[in-house]
């Protein structure tokens, strides 16, 4: 369905909740709790297109391991009472410790009308600053080189530009992986315009597959490679000094610190780790090409200098004029679907609504326009100083919603703790479990995506409904609903007068342009007088909003193409960008640089896509990527375990060796938890150091070490039901259609087998095998014929797929001539599709390889034998893989 192909009978229009690309999508609900799922044709973001995890969002609608109903301790309680809970609680220490001691903690999977009403409440009513997101983790640079450079918060670009480039630069973005409708639109435009693509990222990831030049920049140092392009401009004559005179300031002074710094190429190849030959191919590509445009992400963003990398590249585009001109200008790809929405309305420490900052005179705009007496004066704490502060006892409460900052955030063991410490704590989110609900005091159900009713800001300022197509379960409440029920109860009813999403919309428009004379970029004020019907129908638009000929109000889809920057003087600044370096050196004790990122097929903690069993095929373990050179030098092999350590914390993951990491680098998922795994939480190991401009944290370059893990025995557990994982060394847990598939390992051999697998296996008739000799041990419990469990362990990690395993849970009964199947793993007379490697359409490794062996020499053969590849195109690289190794077999094999 994702290629929206399949019409849908009374389809509601509505927006995906994964990544800020921002994918329209068509729900029909199914009247049994769930939904059929289809791109939205009709929306600019993906025309119909969607990714694996969006077209399994089906998949994620059911009502297990939702949170139903408000929850005191392990107390369940009426709204009216936890309300009152809350509210007192909140009064209590706001009058014992004064209003400082509260923080709210937000996401960006928040609607826009949720994010308005928390912020309105905690800064202009309760009168603490301390407002922060999750959003800081993800796109807090972008934001601060944004306001550096343009004076406000303002992404000139949007996605067509990618097809209209002559030249796109992909940096610390693994597109293919994390934005992939994006990607398939930029693979379509490289193959029938010949758009050149560059990746800069210190892995070969997916997404360089796809590139005419990846370049693997030593971590730390992007600054100096755009530092290095700028004088590559000004030196090839490529500067265009009538823009920037008409148009920026500091340009004289950025070239002048860069060349300080040594910019030429020799001296960049040196800094940077990359050949003087691909940087002077990418300098002349860039000054070249007059249509270019340069995409960032979490590579940047997530860095100690992150804003610094940010402008370094923003630097780039201004010196040439090279920005808000179609197919031209700097585009920061946004982590999440509403971490841009969250921005707009003040969802940030720093930042008041509108994107008005804490200056007196738009502090006295907001403060008017709320009539709010409590209005704090000063910025709050970003999200890595919040939590220090709380673990100092300086915050007593906090409200967290639909955010798990326990797995997620740096540090996150000191995280924990912190939370711990809290007089209150109150989480809003539409799970039951998960590792920050375990320590909260309050649990309020909120309204899960699906059910929710609001808006959505995506990377290219584009505004989108997400609209409800299915009705609440249980007690569950929008957000903004609970906290205007707290504000009411503390005494603000008149401040909080929503009676549903439209009025709440009204008012940030409104607010938007009060006072707004053409000063503020962010203008949606045309839209204040919105009927709900209106509303209602919204149609995707990107701000500034302006009136066309006829008076009909539009977006704006490039701005600053003309100048008239946010900045008093109208004109951009080009600041001068200091060399960059790791925030913590490595050293004896941890030699290895820790890199952490996203898969595939995942996405955050997994509370939603970990519902899919078709989304954990692909990936099911937490893993560590690193060099086969590292590998072989540490005795780590495929499959094998090792425990990386850091100064803050220590997991236990699956050993991938690889090329595709450079020697010394680890590269480690961040979607685990103690929900799903012994020893996969990431943030655990993550250092707390942040960007100096921006508090963001950075995540991809903590100094680590690794060791082997001392395991005995390797195995895995398909089973219906959730089973015990005590006394397990190193265990983690993925769904199945049927159940579940647990991966274990053990540091001791079980006297007897038999024994072991009493307590941990479902009752039934047991069908075993074992060979002390090569140490294998494997059971299948069937129950009336039908499959309860299969466990396999073996001394090495070396086990069979367990795809077609998987398959036979699906057996009301299993024939008696097939039951020795189970114990062989693998069928009578039959093929094993073996690992899936497409998400979309199910399609296994060797299926793929069997079309390649027919002659379906391409990603695109491939497609029209197998379908893999032919949806969301994440695939395609290892599609493309696949097909170059057979290619390169002799063929005699």
């Amino acid at each position: 369905m994702g290629d929206g192909a399949a019409p849908l009978q009374d389809a509601i229009r509505t927006t995906c909740p994964y990544c800020g690309v921002g994918c329209g999508i068509r729900a029909a609900p199914d009247g049994r709790g769930g939904a059929a799922i289809a791109g939205d044709p009709a929306h600019p973001a993906n025309f119909g297109r969607l990714c694996s995890k969006g077209a399994a969002l089906g998949e994620t609608l059911g009502l297990e391991g939702r949170l139903l109903r408000p929850m005191l301790g392990e107390r369940e309680v009426g709204w009216d009472e936890a309300i009152a809970y809350i509210a007192g609680g909140l009064a209590r220490v706001r009058d014992h410790f004064g209003p400082k001691a509260i923080a709210f903690y937000l996401s960006g999977q928040l609607l826009t009308e949720d994010y308005y009403v928390a912020n309105k409440l905690a800064k202009g009513f309760i009168g603490t600053p301390h407002v922060d997101t999750n959003s800081r983790l993800c796109m807090a640079s972008s934001v601060a080189g944004h306001r550096r450079a343009f004076g406000a918060d303002v992404v000139p670009q949007n996605y067509e530009d990618l097809e209209l480039a002559d030249l796109v630069v992909l940096v610390g973005s693994n597109t293919a992986w994390c934005h992939p409708v994006l990607y398939h639109r930029l693979q379509t435009a490289r193959a029938e315009r010949g758009v050149r693509v560059v990746t800069i990222d210190p892995r070969r990831t997916a997404t360089s597959e796809g590139a005419d030049l990846h370049l693997d920049i030593r971590p730390g140092t992007d600054a100096q490679l755009w530092n290095g392009l700028l004088v590559w401009l000004d030196d090839q004559g490529r500067v265009d000094w009538s823009y920037a005179d008409r148009h920026t300031d500091g340009l004289g002074s950025a070239l002048k610190l860069a060349r300080a710094q040594g910019a030429q190429v020799t001296a960049v190849a040196r800094e940077t780790g990359l050949s003087a030959g691909d940087i002077e191919t990418f300098y002349h590509w860039w000054a070249g090409s007059e249509r270019v445009v340069s995409c960032y992400s979490q590579g940047v963003n997530q860095s100690a200098q992150g804003s610094d990398k940010v402008n370094a590249i923003i630097n780039c585009h201004l010196a040439t004029g090279r920005i808000g001109k179609p197919g031209a200008g700097p585009l920061s790809l946004t982590g999440q679907p509403n971490a841009m929405g969250g921005r707009e309305v003040g969802g940030l420490a720093n930042m008041l609504a509108a994107h008005m900052g804490y200056g007196a005179h738009e502090r006295d705009i907001v403060q008017r326009f709320w009539a709010a007496r409590n209005l704090p004066c000063g910025e709050g704490l970003k999200a890595v100083q919040m939590f220090e502060a709380i673990a100092g006892g300086g915050i007593k409460a906090l409200w967290v919603i639909g955010t798990n900052p326990a797995v997620s955030l740096p540090n996150a063991d000191l995280v924990r703790a912190a939370l711990g410490r809290l007089e209150l704590l109150i989480v809003s989110d539409n799970v039951a479990a998960n590792d920050t609900l375990s320590a909260a005091h309050v649990r309020l159900p909120a309204l899960a995506w699906g059910e929710k009713d609001g808006t959505v800001t995506n990377s290219e300022r584009r505004i989108s409904r997400q609209r409800p197509f299915l009705p609440p379960p249980g007690e569950a409440r929008a957000d903004w609903w609970m906290l205007r029920e707290v504000a009411v109860r503390l005494g603000w009813r008149e401040a909080f007068p929503y009676r549903n999403a439209a009025d709440i919309f009204r008012e940030h428009a409104a607010l938007s342009g009060f006072e707004n004379r053409g000063t503020r970029a962010f203008d949606i004020s045309a839209w204040a007088g919105l009927s709900d019907a209106a509303y209602d129908a919204l149609r995707p638009t990107q701000w500034p909003l302006k009136r066309d000929h006829a008076g009909q109000i539009i977006g704006s889809d490039r701005v600053f193409g003309e100048g008239a920057y946010a900045l008093a003087s109208g004109r951009a600044r080009i600041l001068p960008i200091p060399a960059g370096a790791l925030a913590q050196p490595i050293s004896a004790s941890y030699p290895f640089v820790l890199n952490t990122g996203r898969v595939r097929d995942q996405w955050h903690t997994m509370t939603r896509t970990g519902l899919s069993p078709r989304l954990a095929v692909h990936i099911g373990e937490p893993f560590v990527e690193l060099h086969v050179e590292d590998a072989v030098r540490l005795g780590l092999s495929q499959g094998r375990l090792a425990c990386v350590r850091t100064r803050y914390g220590e997991a236990v993951l699956r050993v991938m060796p690889s090329e595709r990491v450079q020697p010394g680098s680890l590269f480690v998922p961040i979607h685990w938890s103690d929900q799903n795994s012994s020893a996969g939480r990431i943030g655990a190991l993550v250092q707390p150091a942040t960007d100096p401009h921006s508090g963001q944290p950075e995540m991809k370059a903590t100094p680590a070490s690794i060791e082997p893990f001392p395991a005995a025995k390797f195995g895995f557990l398909l089973s219906r039901e959730m089973l015990p994982t005590q006394n397990l060394a190193y265990w983690a847990r993925a769904r199945m259609p049927a159940g579940y598939a647990t991966f274990f390992a053990l540091t001791a051999v079980p006297a007897n087998w038999s024994d072991w697998c009493k307590s941990r296996l479902p009752l039934g008739e047991p069908l075993t095998y074992e060979d002390a000799g090569s140490g294998q041990f494997r059971v299948a419990v069937l129950a009336d014929g039908r499959l309860q469990a299969v466990l396999y362990a073996a001394s090495h990690p070396e086990l069979p797929s367990i795809e077609w395993l998987k398959t036979r849970f699906a057996l009301a009964r299993v024939p008696a001539h097939e039951r020795r199947t189970l114990i062989a793993g693998r069928p009578i007379g039959g093929e094993d599709e073996g690992d899936v490697v497409c998400a979309c359409f199910q399609v296994g490794r060797a299926r793929i390889l069997t079309a390649v062996a027919a002659g379906a020499c391409s990603p695109a053969a491939i497609g029209i034998a197998t379908r893999a590849g032919t949806n969301c195109g994440s695939c395609l690289p290892e599609l493309k893989r696949l097909a170059s190794v057979m290619a390169q077999r002799p063929a005699a094999e």
